[in-house]
């Protein structure tokens, strides 16, 4: 029998490998990536490599399953292997620390989480059905399960806090704000974007308007911020704030369908007097097919939710039958683009 001096298998490219391999074998890697979130793996190496047995005596893990879940993951980028077996982390990985600015560590345990996982199972069905697999596997609709389940609200708004504090100040630095008057961010979470809006407008005042229970974790208090903010709770299907020269709409409409879609904007017009702007920040599918990351964004809302990434014809179909006027689609260095609008 030949045998060769080497007698591991030829190494090969992971991702040279056929297309559908990659694709089958995509939920072995995120439960991988969520094994290490969960048990924040990240965190231990953040004073430089370490062996599988040194992590798992310090997270309180085996250290062989370890050893191989950090393999696979070293092999996609998130982590290095030296020649003494130690791992470090890669650049690619430093947002699994819970530490660094940037951390995606929340939105890590959210997308390889059970409300995700359970309702990928169920996109078969849906398929067939059109039914929406998040409804059908756990009995809600995914807001009302937020709403019943603080855990799940706190996870997800943490998540959303995370994705959203990557693209803010790309957003933010993406429009020409007024240096004056009133922006209102309807939805908009924790206040990361008008944090970001009123840092660059010395002059202008913000009010950061979302459920009660996630306003009061906003982030809005700081000294530069001082006296030019206030929250307001409420509930966006029946009534905003009034008085904004600028409303805020971020990453909201692909969360429903049009029908909702048309009272959110609806609530919007009635507290926006004619000639005020409204922004639309969300990804805009493009009209031919083309490749574009919002098509794996709109599968999330396909499992999740009842909503839709959108084209611009989607988008301005929305909003003339809600009282605005398209002004423009602003393409910025993120995912999402800006979407102008004059109420009329």
């Amino acid at each position: 029998m030949a045998t060769s001096s080497d007698s591991t298998t030829a190494p090969t490219d992971p991702l040279s490998r056929p297309l559908l391999n990659q694709l089958v074998y995509g939920h072995i890697y995120s439960a991988s990536v969520r094994a290490v979130a969960v048990h924040r793996v990240a965190d231990r190496l953040a004073g430089g490599a370490r062996t599988a047995e040194q992590l798992a005596e310090d997270c309180g893990l085996h250290a062989d399953a370890l050893r191989r879940v950090l393999r696979l993951l070293t092999m996609h980028g998130l982590f290095t292997q030296d020649e003494k077996g130690a791992f470090g982390l890669t650049e690619a990985g430093r947002p699994l620390r819970t530490d660094v600015a940037g951390s995606q560590h929340a939105a890590a345990l959210f997308l390889t989480g059970d409300m995700l996982r359970r309702s990928a199972d169920g996109i078969p069905d849906t398929v067939r059905t059109g039914a929406t697999p998040f409804e059908e596997t756990h009995g809600l609709p995914f807001f009302g399960h937020l709403a019943a389940s603080p855990e799940a609200r706190e996870l997800f708004d943490a998540a959303m806090a995370a994705q959203s504090g990557r693209v803010v100040d790309l957003i933010a630095g993406s429009y020409a704000f007024p240096a004056r008057g009133t922006v209102i961010d309807v939805g908009g979470g924790r206040g990361g974007l008008l944090r970001a809006v009123l840092g660059r407008q010395p002059a202008l005042t913000g009010v950061l308007f979302d459920r009660p229970e996630t306003v009061r974790d906003h982030v809005l208090d700081t000294g530069d911020l001082r006296g030019r903010w206030s929250v307001a709770g409420g509930d966006f299907f029946t009534e905003v704030p009034s008085g904004g020269d600028l409303y805020l709409l971020k990453n909201i409409l692909h969360d429903w369908d049009d029908v909702d879609c048309l009272r959110i904007l609806a609530a919007i017009r009635a507290a926006a007097v004619p000639g005020k702007r409204l922004l639309v920040v969300d990804a805009v599918l493009p009209d031919n097919g083309d490749p574009h990351p919002a098509v794996e964004l709109d599968m999330i809302m396909l499992m999740m939710v009842r909503g839709r990434e959108r084209t611009a014809a989607e988008f301005e179909g929305l909003l003339t039958r809600s009282g605005f006027r398209l002004h423009r689609i602003l393409r910025t260095p993120s995912l999402p683009s800006i979407i102008e609008a004059e109420a009329v």
